[in-house]
């Protein structure tokens, strides 16, 4: 008889970090409402210059450890993918953490609903989470849920099935990985729950790869922004109707974020042309009239003139943006 398989995978994703957070992000797990049958903890290093292996004795067979060649995020991700044996798989960065109410919240609606592949829940850089509220779950699919609203792209912001992966993985050496990632994975989901329960936390460092600025990074994060971008356009050709709908949204939404990051990063009025009339090329501009919410509604038109993308260019490098 073989022997039953976890029901969450943990892959932790670690490179230089310091090991107090390590050592936080595995025991926020070790907290959950999860049996030691139920849960596999796998540590991928991604060829950290000082090896935390020692420190993770202390766990026994409890923690799988894999070190491995730098090759970035998607490569350790990738060999996580391989080694889990889960039913479902959550991502964290070894600088974050699971709160252990709102996700054990999440892992009651996972027992609750076993036909779901998905289950999508919030993330917050606030040490004191909003408290849970009562909230009607239903089931959608991937294609619905991505044709009603926008998603948040972390791949830490989901728990998924392991089985509805296939042959999908992290794209290598690329910044955004996760906005090509996810959306491919919920393409494919039939069922998902959406829950607005604050499970994952998030810390802002500095020199982290979302907070790390130069003229080099900058240029390799448009660009590979943009192919990220083509890709999902490419793959949104071959769907079905209602899945190239729910495609063809979030190819709107990354274009509007695309232009977004011209303007905010580059602050070029040549920039931004070259920008637009690339994507004007490749039937990407201008975008949709499909009103899928305000705010990509006066984007949208501002855009499509010269002096509203001119107001654009003043006013948007000084305005926040959240995560």
């Amino acid at each position: 008889m073989e022997p039953r398989k976890p029901l969450v995978s943990f892959v932790l994703t670690y490179y230089d970090i310091p090991l107090p957070m390590l050592h936080e992000c595995i025991e926020s797990i070790r907290s959950l409402s999860l049996t030691r049958q139920e849960r596999e903890i796998i540590v991928v290093d991604d060829g950290s210059e000082h090896s935390p292996s020692d420190t993770l004795l202390r766990y026994g067979n409890e923690v799988e450890y894999i070190r491995q060649d730098h090759g970035g995020l998607s490569r350790a991700r990738n060999r996580g993918i391989e080694a889990a044996s889960g039913l479902y798989i959550q991502f964290a960065d070894t600088d974050d953490y699971l709160l252990k109410t709102p996700y054990d919240h999440c892992l009651r609606l996972l027992r609750k609903h076993e036909e779901a592949d998905m289950l999508m829940f919030d993330l917050t850089d606030r040490t004191s989470p909003q408290r849970l509220r009562m909230e009607q779950t239903r089931l959608l699919s991937g294609a619905e849920l991505m044709s009603r609203q926008n998603l948040h792209a972390s791949a830490c912001g989901y728990l998924f099935r392991r089985e509805i992966l296939g042959d999908i993985r992290f794209t290598p050496d690329i910044y955004h990985e996760d906005e090509e990632f996810t959306p491919q994975l919920l393409i494919r989901a039939g069922h998902v729950i959406v829950t607005h329960a604050q499970a994952y936390h998030y810390r802002r460092r500095s020199g982290s790869i979302t907070t790390s600025v130069s003229d080099e990074k900058t240029r390799k994060r448009i660009d590979d922004h943009h192919g990220v971008l083509l890709r999902l356009n490419r793959l949104a050709e071959n769907l079905t109707q209602e899945k190239r709908t729910a495609m063809e949204r979030r190819v709107a939404q990354l274009t509007m974020d695309h232009i977004y990051q011209i303007i905010v990063q580059t602050r070029s009025p040549q920039e931004l042309d070259t920008c637009i009339e690339t994507l004007r090329t490749e039937g990407l501009f201008p975008l949709p009239h499909r009103g899928y919410t305000a705010k990509y509604e006066w984007f949208r038109r501002l855009t499509n003139h010269a002096w509203g993308r001119a107001i654009l260019l003043r006013i948007l490098p000084w305005m926040k943006r959240e995560r």
